[in-house]
């Protein structure tokens, strides 16, 4: 019988489909006939440049993560009231979300990073992984922990992820000690190809390329002030309206972002879980930023300086765009060597494992 494997994936930012999608692709590798169901508030078209196997898209989102200002500042006073009215009525939330997964029938659930589905598919009897470098309920505590509404909030979204049967703690990540079924992964990453974009773009052959990536959050950088450097290349979002014939927009390329990030001289970012371990992996060195009161970002920047080129920048640095010594640092720091991504691979056989399982349960019945 062919395997049903229904996912969630977060669409807070673009890191959780960078952790998925290989896995999955993974996957689709050992079960051909997998029967893959996508949950994600991620455009479509979106998953379908990560996820390489045939999918059936449900639109939506059953976690929002945090209300986000930009890319590194939280909303904290709209994010405290979005948690009080998901958990207003948690118990419909939870039966509808069950009542959704007994319809679906998928033989596994798979969230990264939302607890909804946990707790759903526990009560319609389908087992369920989570996977993620953190989870929603140990950020809730850092920041709503000492408020007096907080703890019975916090308590379902333990017990959500708890009545999983395994988290798969990727390759940098949070210590996650509240969950007890908790695996280590190694890290988990697309690795790109080379492309020659100097001639793609009309560049000289010793032109410098840097891609500024923010995890799919729009970040207003103030880039038009930013001074041009002689030989500095930038990649940009083409959502930023400018004119510059030292700025160019990636989208319009049309190529993998791991090709691209693959491909440049260098990456600027925020510390994501997506981004640092693919600019690790496919040997990129990293300009980061760090976020405002981010708990997960002090293990993935440890991780980072183990194992890439990477210099971390202020915010006076960055809106000014004075980065040109700060790239000089960067590009005279010798190379360690890439680590491996394994973390899909070991994932994906942890899953036919589960899938297995399923179908012996189902024929024993």
């Amino acid at each position: 019988m062919t395997p049903h494997l229904f996912v969630d994936i977060s669409s807070h930012g673009l890191g959780h489909l960078a952790q998925t999608a290989p896995i999955l692709n993974e996957l689709f590798s050992r079960l051909p006939e997998l029967r893959l169901t996508v949950r994600s508030g991620l455009p479509q078209a979106k998953l379908r440049e990560r996820i390489s196997g045939e999918l059936t898209h449900l639109e939506g989102r059953s976690d929002f993560g945090y209300v986000m200002h930009d890319a590194i500042r939280i909303d904290h006073a709209a994010t405290a009231l979005a948690y009080r009215a998901q958990h207003a009525d948690w118990a419909h939330a939870v039966a509808a979300e069950a009542a959704l997964l007994a319809t679906l029938a998928p033989d596994l659930v798979l969230s990264d990073v939302a607890y909804l589905p946990l707790a759903g598919a526990a009560q319609a009897g389908i087992p369920a992984l989570s996977m993620c470098s953190l989870n929603w309920a140990d950020l809730f505590a850092h920041f709503f922990g000492n408020e007096a509404w907080a703890a019975p909030i916090h308590r379902q979204m333990l017990a959500a992820y708890r009545s999983a049967e395994c988290f798969l703690r990727l390759t940098p990540a949070m210590a996650m000690e509240a969950l007890p079924r908790r695996r280590a992964i190694a890290p988990v990453a697309a690795l790109g190809r080379r492309i020659a974009l100097r001639e793609r773009l009309g560049y000289a052959a010793d032109d410098k390329i840097v891609l500024v990536a923010f995890g799919g959050f729009d970040t207003d950088l103030a880039a038009e002030h930013w001074p041009r450097s002689a030989g500095l290349r930038w990649l940009i979002p083409q959502s930023w309206p400018l004119a510059r014939d030292d700025m160019s927009a990636f989208e319009a390329l049309d190529l993998p972002f791991t090709d691209l990030l693959h491909s440049v001289d260098a990456v600027l970012t925020k510390p994501g879980y997506g981004t640092f371990t693919e600019a690790a992996c496919n040997g990129t060195p990293v300009l980061y930023l760090r976020r405002d009161d981010w708990p997960e970002q002090d293990c993935l920047i440890d991780w980072l300086k183990l194992n890439a080129r990477c210099v971390e920048i202020g915010k006076d640095e960055l809106t000014s765009g004075q980065l040109q010594s700060a790239l000089a640092a960067l590009w005279q720091q010798s190379s360690p060597p890439a680590p491996l991504a394994d973390g899909a691979a070991e994932a994906a056989a942890l899953l036919v494992t589960y899938l297995e399982r399923a179908d012996r349960r189902r024929l024993s019945a």
